[in-house]
């Protein structure tokens, strides 16, 4: 074998030796970028997954506070209903013809007043005089208080061992924390 022969043998076999370097690294370049693909394909779902899951509990959150700020709006136009019937209801007592009032006022003394008791009116009561003759009054040996208080409606009946407040605004409060949830219930059925 001739020397240049030798020669292009050797560059023969390391062209050779060199393009199966190259495969092989093209072959490892491609399985690397491959692997880092599956990797970034990966990561770029879980990242999507993880906003996805993130946008929800933001909505869900948004939609909670929602459904809660609606219902406190809802609770309080079903209030101010409530207060609107109470209101009515006050205002249908402070109208009470003569009859009605004196029936009222000798129901609540005979049911509330205890012996000796002194009845305090409500300045803006209309019946006080007459209220004062009912039999009621006399039964019991109740007195009549010449004062007058600044109550809505009704009276006080001050006591030796308590004093209890029958104004009508009293009246309707007790009325309301007892009934509140039955009237709310009628009035709201759906």
């Amino acid at each position: 074998m001739s020397e240049q022969a030798i020669v292009e043998k050797i560059i023969a076999d390391a062209e050779t030796e060199a393009q199966a370097i190259i495969a092989d690294a093209e072959k490892k370049a491609e399985a690397v970028v491959a692997a880092a693909n599956g990797r970034a394909e990966r990561r770029l779902k879980g990242e999507r997954d993880a906003a996805e899951r993130k946008a929800q509990s933001v909505l869900d959150g948004k939609a909670a506070t929602a459904r809660l700020d609606s219902a406190k709006i809802m609770l309080g136009e079903k209030r101010a209903v409530i207060d609107e019937v109470y209101a009515r209801a006050l205002a249908a007592m402070r109208e009470m013809g003569k009859a009605d009032a004196l029936r009222f006022c000798g129901r609540l003394l005979s049911e509330y007043a205890e012996e000796g008791d002194e009845i305090v009116f409500a300045d803006n009561f209309a019946y006080s005089q007459d209220a004062a003759k009912l039999d009621v009054v006399k039964e019991k040996k109740l007195k009549v208080s010449p004062k007058k208080a600044a109550i809505d409606g009704g009276f006080l009946l001050i006591g030796a061992t308590s004093d209890k407040n029958l104004s009508y605004s009293a009246i309707l409060a007790a009325d309301r924390e007892d009934n509140q949830a039955e009237i709310a219930g009628k009035i709201f059925s759906v």
